[in-house]
């Protein structure tokens, strides 16, 4: 298994570097600003890294427990050679110049509130078919689960797990709401915390693949990805998984259940 130190180096040769000039600066900043501040906060195990292919697109599937996650799952996949690509909200791009560093390290918008749930993802459908990383947090939100299981997640996970040949990986990460728990309005960088990240397996989903993709066939496919994720955090916890998926409001998921 190697080291993420190794596995960066040794992928030297098809590391991504940004997006022309502006991106490559954005990348650059963003380096010197976050690689420091991940390891000021947390000391990092990384576990299964090398299942982040080194070329071509691949969707990475992760719970979602504090508001530094994407600092943590941003440096980590960049320890693999690879820049990651984000979903976040559209109306992010509406300012000038976070437009510019968006657009620069090419993170993806997603229009909530699109009629058509398929035009809502339509730039994450385009980033995989041009070979790119997306990472997903299913659960369109940091879990309310008081215990920091994964919630009910989203079906727009798996509309993009099948309707693109990618590596599916599950991830789970541990650690991070330690720091930083933002329902609570907790934050506690001392003393030094560890965050864990596992990395498993890409799921196969090639059973799924042969069927029409109805609701049924989403639902499945999206609870058998978190379920991987759930139990790969339940190895980095410890202790065993709850049987379900934690429901917040149901009205809540009754309007976002299409992304």
């Amino acid at each position: 298994m190697a080291e993420p130190r190794s596995l960066r180096r040794s992928r030297g040769a098809t590391k991504e570097r940004g997006n022309g000039v502006v991106g490559r600066i954005w990348l650059a900043i963003a380096i010197v600003v976050f690689y420091p501040l991940k390891a000021l906060l947390a000391r990092t195990r990384l576990i299964g890294l090398e299942h982040v292919p080194a070329q071509g697109g691949a969707l990475l599937v992760l719970n979602h427990i504090s508001h530094l996650d994407p600092i943590y799952d941003a440096v980590s996949v960049h320890r693999a050679g690879r820049l990651p690509r984000f979903l976040a909200k559209h109306t992010l791009w509406n300012y000038p110049v976070l437009r510019g560093v968006l657009r620069g390290v090419e993170q993806i918008p997603v229009y909530r509130g699109s009629v058509n749930a398929q035009q809502s993802l339509r730039d994450a459908h385009r980033a995989l078919e041009q070979g790119k990383v997306v990472l997903i947090y299913p659960d369109g939100t940091i879990t309310k689960d008081p215990e920091g299981w994964p919630m009910t997640p989203k079906v727009g996970v798996a509309r993009l797990a099948l309707e693109h040949d990618v590596p599916v990986i599950p991830v789970a990460r541990w650690g991070t709401r330690e720091i930083l728990d933002g329902y609570h309005k907790r934050f506690r960088p001392f003393p030094r915390k560890r965050v864990t990240m596992r990395f498993g397996a890409p799921a196969d989903l090639s059973e799924y693949r042969e069927r029409e993709a109805d609701t049924r066939v989403l639902r499945e496919v999206t609870e058998l990805l978190m379920r991987r994720v759930r139990d790969q955090l339940a190895e980095i916890r410890e202790e065993p998984a709850p049987s379900s998926f934690y429901s917040g409001s149901r009205r809540a998921e009754r309007n976002d259940d299409h992304v």
